[in-house]
């Protein structure tokens, strides 16, 4: 193989991170992956002595970086709103996000909230939904059947200012039994522990 096939390769790899990047549900997600996919284009375009390509691409590198700082510097002011498994605004959410929570909920279903205990969060920022929290309790503990932040949300923001007011409303206890694998990585991120019959659990 000679050097200009693992030039060209490199630049095909440069354009297939960006196009990924459009691909991504989350905005910080896209914003990372778009920016490395734009220094190595930018690279390709330098070898191959493109330097109006070389130069846009650096710009959307500054660009990225730029919405990311803004990403993680911006305070987020959250409210927290009690809803009910037949409330409107929490069914609307449910119809709106049905696929997106389809991949990370595959068996939830309004159905399945009992209706005697059932108890439905939403997370607001700005007016705008966030996240939603539904499940069933007893006593202080609430079994999780949806945990779901909406794809502009997902810095792990909305599930710390949730776990942190749900105290307030009675519950003390958190525990889920699904096995999405990226939700899983998020909930040990979050802090809960992972039993030995597979149950995830956090004391609040």
């Amino acid at each position: 193989m000679n050097t200009q096939f693992f030039v060209e390769a490199f630049g095909y790899l440069g354009s297939l991170l960006v196009v990924v990047s459009m691909l991504m549900s989350s905005v910080i997600r896209l914003r990372i992956i778009n920016m490395i996919g734009s220094v190595i284009f930018a690279i390709y375009a330098l070898i191959i002595k493109s330097y109006p390509t070389a130069l846009m691409n650096f710009f959307l590198v500054g660009i990225n970086i730029y919405h990311l700082m803004r990403l993680r510097n911006t305070e987020k002011h959250y409210d927290l709103i009690e809803d009910s498994a037949d409330g409107g605004y929490f069914n609307y959410l449910l119809r709106f996000y049905r696929e997106d929570i389809a991949n990370f909920f595959p068996d939830f279903s309004a159905k399945n909230l009992n209706a005697g205990n059932n108890r439905v969060f939403v997370v607001c920022c700005d007016q705008e939904a966030a996240g939603v929290l539904a499940g069933t309790q007893d006593k202080e503990k609430l079994e999780v059947l949806l945990d779901y932040s909406t794809p502009v949300y997902r810095d792990c923001s909305v599930g710390a200012y949730l776990y942190g007011r749900l105290p307030e409303y009675g519950i003390r206890d958190l525990t889920y039994r699904g096995n999405n694998a990226e939700h899983m990585a998020y909930l040990t991120k979050m802090g809960f522990e992972k039993t030995e019959d597979g149950t995830f659990h956090k004391a609040l």
